[in-house]
């Protein structure tokens, strides 16, 4: 219990520069106290004994505004910052070293029985107010951009934003904007898809007004090159 202790505070001083001491760790720190309480909730509940379990869940809901059913599988090593309005849902399954900010909602995505929730990779960021809804697995590696909406499967080492959420990268390897946009960077410096495409549409039409003033004025046509390869 001890070392699961120490593990969570560590976690919390590698992972917010805010952090200044174990001691302001254990006193101040909702993310730290919801894990904690989630920890004890999911022991009663592997025994069967739900409505202790869900009651434990609610009194820590009402304490650090973060709300884990306490069936949600947590690998060691999750970090919740800030953490207000954080939801995950009762089959969630999160792989270890995730991380994720306020707002972030792992839920489902009807009344079916059995698994309805995301399953989370190792290394995971999910950033302040995304939603990642429905039964799929979001790969080792990824992040989620802020805000984002994801309602399929994730590939490892991937970056997705938007609604609905795209992957704008893979393997650090930038992708030309397609169908599924793929691309891997840090949270804070996520691309903008839809400021791609307008980039590359205004592209596309100085090249077709070149083309058509080639055409009426008789000059010889010339091949324009495509620019950013849309």
């Amino acid at each position: 219990m001890f070392s699961g202790l120490r593990k969570n505070i560590r976690v919390v001083m590698e992972r917010d520069p805010a952090a200044r001491s174990a001691l302001e760790v254990v006193l101040c720190y909702p993310g730290f106290h919801a894990i904690l309480m989630h920890r004890l909730a999911h022991s009663f509940y592997r025994r069967r004994w739900f409505v202790i379990a869900r009651l434990i869940s609610h009194i820590s809901r009402l304490l650090t505004g973060i709300e884990i059913h306490p069936g949600a599988k947590i690998g060691e090593g999750l970090f919740i910052d800030h953490g207000s309005g954080v939801v995950i849902g009762e089959t969630a399954e999160l792989g270890d070293n995730v991380t994720i900010y306020q707002g972030v909602t792992l839920g489902g995505t009807g009344k079916e029985k059995g698994k309805r929730h995301p399953t989370i990779g190792n290394n995971v960021v999910v950033s302040a107010g995304a939603k990642v809804l429905g039964a799929f697995t979001v790969g080792d590696n990824s992040k989620i951009g802020a805000g984002s909406v994801v309602l399929k499967e994730v590939p490892p080492d991937s970056t997705v934003v938007g609604v609905p959420g795209k992957v704008v990268a893979r393997n650090g390897h930038r992708v030309k904007p397609r169908e599924d946009y793929e691309i891997d960077l840090r949270h804070d410096l996520l691309p903008d898809p839809v400021a791609e495409m307008i980039l590359c549409l205004q592209e596309k039409i100085e090249i077709l007004e070149k083309r058509v003033w080639q055409m009426e004025t008789g000059a010889p046509v010339e091949r324009v090159s495509e620019g950013r390869g849309c």
